[in-house]
């Protein structure tokens, strides 16, 4: 049992070195489409464009030999439809393995499958074929001793959410919890992978534009909306949804899960009622998005959590059905020009701004003021009830050690609630990697860049 414990540990630790590399952005290569170019010249079009990392929805030959030898890792999918053959047979899943995995790699980076995609709203109702096939397709990579190189998981959906809203209160639906989260997210622990997420704030913001703003929606400066249940504010849609998931696994005891986002996007064009659907709009989220992955910032419950995103998509495709948006999502026209400018690299990075955004495209949490990066959170003077709540949250849910500020200890004095509230309002936000919204606490905080001294206590940078 110990060596199981610390093999489980060795491989997440392992996820989260290949994934921890300041945040890295692929796309998703959809091909429901007549006009599209051929697979080679797309791989030479992801080689122009520096993208890294692409994942697609089968395992069509000539794409994954057309990526051979470019040294972009590969995300390959094991349809829905073959789900039940994949869970019922281990031979048949033995074969799969070969004939779309073995056969390509290594010279073909493939670096995951994608066991299903979004199973839980499939009509077909494969949910229950799920874990089973996850199981056999993994024993299928052990026999080929591809375990190691090559993980699996399962996009979900954020329709797989009881509730999302506010991220601290982020759950699972009931009925899935026990036949599959449960064992997915032990399985995903035991083989130091990861959970997959498709997620997209326009679909949020389209059905709430009355109350969501526009500007949190894209990345753009905006108030912020605070969370009371873990006292943090957010200042965009997306790391709200992504948190709500973090908070799902978390309340399930697999806080330690890592996830990649496998599919996000927003449309350039849509139906009249499909409100945001626009080229500008389009490029603004995506473009800011990639910006705020590159540049290494977590999301305000997980700070430390560089993510790997997929764009959603790389051609516009136009044998989609359903809606305007749905023929839209694409980063590239199918002659190989971009729908709009946005960067893939951090290179790109240099030459990019939200031209449509007076101000800056994302916030940054970690003021400057003192030219050394360090900053600390205080309580400002606004009344004992917020100042006692933030303090009640901090040193309870919140996880503070707040012992110094007890009778006797070294940081009991000033005995007073805002010198006392300051103490745990800072090391709740050192805990939490100064992430942004960290210091706010009902609006009773605020961050400043000159380190505080109450008495003889001084507040620390770090936790």
């Amino acid at each position: 049992m110990v060596t199981i414990f610390f093999s489980s540990i060795f491989l997440l630790l392992l996820a989260l070195l290949t994934l921890a590399d300041g945040g890295s952005i692929g796309v998703n290569y959809g091909r429901i489409a007549g006009d599209l170019p051929s697979a080679f010249k797309v791989a030479k079009l992801l080689k122009s464009q520096g993208i890294e990392r692409v994942k697609v929805y089968d395992t069509d030959p000539a794409v994954l030999r057309s990526l051979s030898g470019t040294g972009i890792k590969v995300t390959v999918n094991l349809p829905n439809e073959l789900l039940n053959a994949a869970s019922r047979k281990q031979s048949f899943a033995y074969g799969w393995v070969r004939r779309n995995v073995v056969a390509y790699y290594p010279h073909t980076q493939i670096e995951s499958i994608a066991v299903g995609n979004e199973v839980f709203v499939d009509p077909k109702n494969t949910t229950g074929f799920l874990i089973p096939a996850m199981k056999n397709i993994h024993q299928a990579l052990v026999k080929f001793k591809l375990d190691s190189d090559i993980k699996l998981s399962s996009p979900i959906a954020l329709s797989a959410l009881q509730n999302s809203y506010p991220s601290s209160a982020g759950s699972f639906r009931p009925e899935l919890i026990e036949p599959v989260f449960k064992p997915m997210l032990e399985f995903l622990r035991e083989t130091g992978s990861y959970l997959m997420v498709n997620a997209y704030p326009f679909f949020a913001y389209e059905s709430n534009s009355d109350v969501i703003s526009l500007d949190y929606s894209l990345f753009r400066e905006n108030p912020g909306v605070p969370d009371a249940g873990n006292g943090l504010r957010y200042f965009s849609l997306f790391d709200a949804q992504i948190d709500a998931v973090f908070a799902a696994m978390s309340s399930l005891k697999y806080d330690d899960i890592p996830l990649v986002v496998s599919e996000t996007g927003w449309p350039s064009k849509g139906d009249e009622n499909e409100i945001g659907a626009s080229l500008d709009n389009a490029a603004a989220y995506n473009g800011n998005l990639v910006k705020r992955i590159l540049t290494g910032e977590g999301t305000p419950f997980r700070p430390k959590a560089n993510l790997t995103v997929f764009l959603f998509a790389l051609f516009n495709e136009n044998k989609k059905t359903g809606p305007t948006s749905e023929r839209n999502y694409g980063l590239f026209y199918p002659n190989m020009q971009k729908v709009y400018n946005i960067p893939f690299t951090l290179e790109d990075l240099k030459n990019f701004r939200d031209e449509s955004s007076p101000g800056s495209v994302v916030r940054d949490s970690t003021p400057m003021g003192n030219g050394s990066g360090q900053s600390w959170c205080v309580a400002k003077d606004v009344g004992n009830d917020k100042l006692q709540s933030g303090l009640d949250y901090a040193c309870g849910e919140g996880g503070v050690d707040c012992r110094a500020i007890q009778p006797g200890s070294t940081c009991y004095d000033p005995n007073t609630l805002q010198a006392h509230a300051s103490f745990a309002y800072n090391s709740y936000y050192q805990k939490m990697g100064r992430a942004a919204g960290a210091c706010y606490f009902d609006g009773s905080a605020y961050v400043v860049t000159e380190q505080p001294k109450f008495g003889k206590c001084e507040l620390s940078v770090g936790y």
